[in-house]
């Protein structure tokens, strides 16, 4: 059943790259990108290992500035913001890491309330208890309060780093790898919940993946990166119903049994 993603507005692009190059020495990894991802959606950014893919989110997040080219990022162009500035819209943009991210010393409630307490003043200690039990109960995870990180599987980690972003409630979500080094069965929660994450919070996202099942369960629309430069974007459908060589290989390559 298709949900309805009607908070989805194409009207509004929250993040527009044009012409975007980056190099790091003589290797080039990004090589004139243009990308839009519209208010509410879930942009794919799908190819192998070392295509650039993490660099490209790391640009739009500010912890790498590009070489050429444009990145507006909620309507702040990333290369002229003081640092000030940059530290301001960072707080606007969650970012869930392949590794989860979390303090092994504390608890999770602590992981939790860590980046709360840090960025946003004033909140009594029942508005932080009320903040945090909602964001676990939002990833399903209610009963892990006070279990320390290493008392949780990968899974779980992966839905208590995506929980301590979205405490900040951010208008923009980054997910790097989000399934990386989980199992087929703990894949498809992780995607679930992605899905959930917009649906609920009506986030724009761009998830960073090499999995093509992934990408056909989250994303609304697909980039495919190849040599620096998007070779495709659309659909699932629209990306993968080609002849070009190189997609159809990428393709085989994740759905041959």
């Amino acid at each position: 059943m298709q949900k309805d993603k009607s908070y989805i507005d194409t009207s509004k692009a929250v993040i527009n790259i044009r012409d975007l190059y980056k190099s790091f020495g003589d290797l080039h990894v990004l090589r004139g990108v243009d990308l839009d991802v519209y208010k509410g959606e879930n942009v794919v950014v799908l190819g192998r290992s070392g295509t650039g893919k993490s660099v490209l989110i790391k640009i739009i997040s500010g912890l790498l500035m590009p070489d050429k080219g444009k990145v507006n990022v909620l309507g702040k162009d990333i290369d002229k913001l003081d640092h000030k500035e940059l530290m301001a819209l960072r707080l606007k943009i969650g970012f869930s890491f392949q590794n989860s991210a979390l303090y092994d010393s504390m608890t999770i409630r602590e992981n939790l309330e860590f980046p709360l307490v840090r960025h946003v003043k004033n909140l009594s200690r029942g508005e932080v208890n009320k903040e945090v039990e909602s964001v676990l109960d939002s990833v399903g995870l209610s009963q892990t309060i006070n279990q320390m990180p290493s008392e949780l599987s990968g899974g779980q980690k992966k839905r208590i780093g995506i929980a301590r972003t979205l405490i900040l409630k951010p208008e923009i979500m980054l997910y790097d790898e989000p399934t990386a080094g989980l199992d087929p069965i703990t894949s498809i929660e992780i995607n679930e919940l992605i899905n959930e994450v917009q649906d609920r919070y009506h986030t724009s996202s761009i998830i960073i993946t090499h999995d093509l099942t992934c990408a056909k369960i989250t994303g609304d629309r697909i980039a495919m990166l190849f040599d620096g430069q998007f070779l495709r974007v659309g659909t699932f459908e629209e990306v993968f119903d080609t002849d070009e060589e190189r997609v159809r290989s990428f393709y085989d390559y994740n759905f041959t049994e």
